[in-house]
C-alpha cells in the first residue's frame, strides 16, 4: 500500500477548486459512513498520498488497501498488479482513470488492459478513489476486480520546485504552478527524470512529463481544459532463470538479452465540464490520446531459435477517443459512455531490435458504447439501497495480414448490480453487495482462425467476459481517530480469457473462482501520528477439473502492510512502511510455489524554511533478496542442449538512498 514520495510539502497541495476553505484536508481520513456503497471503497487525500514512500509512480495505486504494484521488466513498461487472488498482468481486471481519462488499452499487442503510468506526476495527484468488485454500474470494461481514479489538481497553493538525486542514478527534476490567467489558471508542470535501478546493465530509463491546464469554476460548477504529454526510452533486465544464478552463471542483476528494452510515448487532449443547479448535476468528460510503444522481450533466450535467440517485438500505436456523460437528479442517476479505440500493432521476431521475421501485423477498431441507470434510495433512517443495471454494446473490427484471421465481431453485456447498506448504529454500517461485470478479451481473439505461428485451426472466445461477484461487509469509526473495514467476498469468472501477446494467439481459460477477506484500518493516534495497517487473503481456484490441477498460476493469497507516518514533531516528518506479499503457485498442481517478498521503506523530512525542506528517502532498508515477480515455464539458455522448466524471476531492487530538496515560490 505503499506510494510514491511526493516531492512537495502538504504546504504546497494542490486544491481542486478555487475556494481554498473548501479543500483544506483534515489530518484524518475522509470519513465514509453515510457516503459509501460498500465496505471496499474509499478516498484517499492528497496529504496521504505525500506521507508514503515508493520507488516508481504506478505504486502510487498502493493506497488502495490489498493491491500490490511490482515490475518484471525495465521501468518504462507498465506495472505488474495483483489485487483479490488476481496477478492482473499489466492492467486486466482493474480498471484506471486518471481525470477521467481510461489508462487500460484494449487489444494491446502485449497484453490486454495495458495500463501505462508512467506519465504521471504525483505532486499533481489530489485524491485518488477506489473501489473493488463488480457493485458499481458507471465503472464497466476491466472493472470486475477493482476500479482506481486518479484526480489531478486545478491549482496549486504555491509554485514547485524540486531536485532529486539518488543512488542508481536516480535524477529528478520538477518544476510547476497555477497563476492566473484570466477567469481562472493555468496550470503547468515539467518532469525530468532518469533512473538506472540496481542493475549489471543499467535500465537507463529516461523520460519527460508535461502538463498544461487551464480550469476555471469550482468542483460542482466549472470546467477544465488539459494537455498532457509524456516520452519515455529504457533498456530492460527481464526475468531470468533461478537455475542460471544458482550455478554462478549469472548474477541476481545480470540479464540474459542484454538488447532488450523499449520506448513510448503519450500525447492527450482532454476536457471536463460540471455543472449542478436546481435541476441536478450534470459532469460531461471527453478526450483523444495518442500511444505508441515499441517494445523488446526475450524470456526464453534460445529456445525456439539456437542461432538467433527468440527476441520478439510487440509494436503498438493507437488513437483512443473517449466520451462520458452523466446527470444527477434527486434518487436518479443516468449515464452514457462511448469509446473508440483505433489501432495498429504486431509481433515480429527480432535479433537485437532488428526484424527479422513478421508473426502477424494488424489494424483494429475497437468501438464501444455504454448507458446506465442507477438509483440510490434512504428508505429510512438506517437503510438505503443502491441499485442499477448497465448495457454495453462492443463492435470488432479486424484486418490482418493473414487474411483468415480478419473478420468483425459484436458483442453486448447486460450488468445489473445492487447494493444494501444497513445503519449507521454507533457509527458503524454494514453492507451486502452483488453484482456482474466483465472485462473485453483482445479483438484479434474473437476473429481468429489460424494460429499464426504454428498454422493450425484454433477456435475463436466470446468476446466479453462475464465475472460475478457478491460480498459482505462492514465500516466502522466507533472508536475515536480509528477507521476499519472488513469485508467477505466471492467472485466468479465464467472463464480465464487472456490474449497471449507473446505469442500472438488467444487462450481460453476454464472457469474460475475467487474467495477472501479483507481488513483495512486507519488510526489517527495523535496529532503527530498515524498508522495504517491492512490484511488480505485470496483462494483462488478454477471451478470445473482437470489432472493438471485447479490452482490458478500466479494468483496473489496473503497480502499485508503496515505504515507509519509522524508530522509536526518541530521542523521534522516522516514515514516508514512494510509491505508483503505471500507465496503464490506458479502452476496448476501447486508442486511449484513462490516465496513470499517483504520490502520496508522509508522517509525523513525536514523544514529548513516555511518555504524549504530536505527528504532522504530510504528503499528495500533491509536489502532483502526477494522477487518482484516469478514465473515458472520453460526456456533454454546458450549452451543448453534441451529446454529446461524453472522458476524465472525479475528481482526486487537492492538497498537504495535518494535526497530531494522542495522549495515553493
Amino acid at each position: 500500500m505503499t506510494l510514491l514520495a511526493f516531492a512537495c510539502a502538504s504546504a504546497f497541495a494542490a486544491e481542486e477548486t478555487q475556494e481554498p476553505a473548501k479543500v483544506v484536508i483534515a489530518a484524518s481520513r475522509i470519513s465514509q459512513i453515510g457516503v459509501a456503497d460498500s465496505a471496499n471503497s474509499g478516498v484517499v487525500t492528497q496529504q496521504q498520498m505525500e506521507a508514503r514512500t515508493v520507488y516508481r509512480p504506478g505504486e502510487l495505486l498502493e493506497a488502495t488497501p490489498g493491491l500490490i504494484v511490482s515490475q518484471h521488466s525495465g521501468e518504462g513498461k507498465a506495472n505488474q498488479f495483483y489485487l483479490r487472488g488476481f496477478n492482473l498482468d499489466h492492467g486486466t481486471d482493474l480498471r484506471t482513470t486518471v481525470d477521467g481519462m481510461l489508462v487500460n488499452q484494449r487489444s494491446h499487442a502485449h497484453g490486454q488492459g495495458w495500463t501505462d503510468l508512467n506519465f504521471l506526476i504525483p505532486e499533481l495527484a489530489t485524491r485518488l478513489e477506489y473501489r473493488k468488485g463488480p457493485y458499481h454500474v458507471d465503472e464497466g470494461d476491466f472493472a470486475a476486480a477493482g476500479a482506481l481514479a486518479v484526480r489531478y489538481a486545478d491549482t496549486l497553493q504555491s509554485g514547485v520546485a524540486s531536485i532529486g538525486v539518488g543512488q542508481n542514478g536516480f535524477r529528478r527534476m520538477l518544476l510547476a504552478d497555477s497563476p492566473r490567467a484570466g477567469k481562472g489558471n493555468l496550470l503547468y508542470a515539467l518532469e525530468l527524470f532518469h533512473n538506472d535501478g540496481p542493475f549489471t546493465r543499467g535500465d537507463n530509463f529516461n523520460k519527460v512529463n508535461a502538463v498544461l491546464r487551464y480550469s476555471q469554476g469550482t468542483g460542482a460548477n466549472g470546467l477544465d481544459v488539459t494537455a498532457m504529454a509524456y516520452k519515455g526510452r529504457w533498456d530492460a533486465t527481464d526475468q531470468i532463470p533461478q537455475r542460471a544464478v544458482n550455478d554462478g552463471r549469472l548474477g541476481r542483476f545480470d540479464a540474459v538479452d542484454y538488447t532488450d528494452g523499449g520506448s513510448a510515448h503519450r500525447y492527450s487532449l482532454s476536457g471536463n465540464w460540471r455543472a449542478d443547479g436546481g435541476r441536478g448535476a450534470s459532469r460531461v468528460n471527453a478526450y483523444v490520446v495518442a500511444n505508441e510503444l515499441d517494445l523488446y522481450s526475450n524470456f526464453t533466450y534460445f529456445l525456439d531459435d539456437p542461432l538467433n535467440g527468440d527476441q520478439f517485438a510487440q509494436p503498438d500505436r493507437r488513437v483512443t477517443t473517449g466520451l462520458n456523460a452523466d446527470h444527477r437528479w434527486g434518487a436518479h442517476r443516468i449515464g452514457f459512455q462511448l469509446q473508440n479505440d483505433n489501432i495498429y500493432n504486431g509481433l515480429y521476431d527480432t535479433v537485437a531490435r532488428q526484424r527479422r521475421a513478421t508473426t502477424r501485423e494488424d489494424h483494429i477498431v475497437e468501438t464501444s458504447a455504454a448507458v446506465f441507470y442507477e438509483a440510490s434510495n434512504k428508505w429510512s433512517d438506517k437503510f438505503r439501497t443502491v441499485a442499477g443495471l448497465r448495457m454495453d454494446h462492443y463492435r470488432f473490427d479486424v484486418s490482418s495480414d493473414l487474411a483468415a484471421n480478419s473478420g468483425r465481431s459484436r458483442a453486448s453485456k447486460a450488468s445489473p448490480a445492487v447494493s444494501l447498506i444497513f445503519g449507521p448504529w454507533a457509527r458503524t454500517e454494514l453492507y451486502v453487495n452483488a453484482g456482474r461485470g466483465f472485462h473485453s478479451n483482445d479483438a484479434r481473439g474473437t476473429v481468429i482462425a489460424i494460429d499464426p505461428k504454428s498454422g493450425e485451426a484454433v477456435d475463436r472466445v466470446t468476446p466479453l467476459v462475464r465475472a460475478t461477484g457478491m460480498e459482505l461487509g462492514l465500516r466502522s469509526e466507533y472508536i475515536d481517530g480509528l477507521q476499519s473495514s472488513f469485508s467477505l467476498y466471492r467472485l466468479d469468472f465464467d472463464s480465464e480469457l487472456v490474449f497471449v501477446g507473446d505469442a500472438g494467439t488467444t487462450e481460453a481459460g476454464r472457469p474460475s473462482r475467487r474467495t477472501g477477506f479483507e481488513f483495512s484500518n486507519y488510526y489517527r493516534a495523535s496529532r503527530y501520528l498515524t498508522i495504517d495497517a491492512d490484511l488480505a487473503f485470496a483462494r483462488a481456484r478454477f471451478r470445473d477439473a482437470d489432472p493438471a490441477g485447479r490452482r490458478i498460476s500466479g494468483a496473489v493469497e496473503g497480502v499485508a502492510s503496515f505504515a507509519l507516518a509522524f508530522d509536526n514533531v518541530g521542523p521534522w516528518y516522516g514515514a516508514l512502511q512494510w509491505r508483503y506479499f505471500g507465496p503464490r503457485p506458479l502452476i496448476e498442481s501447486n508442486a511449484v510455489r513462490s516465496r513470499a517478498t517483504s520490502t520496508i521503506n522509508g522517509r525523513i523530512g525536514y523544514n529548513i524554511s516555511p518555504r524549504m525542506k530536505i527528504e532522504v528517502e530510504g528503499f528495500n532498508l533491509a536489502n532483502r533478496r526477494d522477487s518482484a515477480i516469478d514465473y515458472f515455464y520453460e526456456s533454454r539458455l546458450r549452451g543448453e542442449a534441451e529446454a529446461v522448466e524453472d522458476i524465472h524471476f525479475h528481482p526486487v531492487e537492492s538497498r537504495s538512498f535518494r535526497v530531494t530538496l522542495n522549495t515553493a515560490f
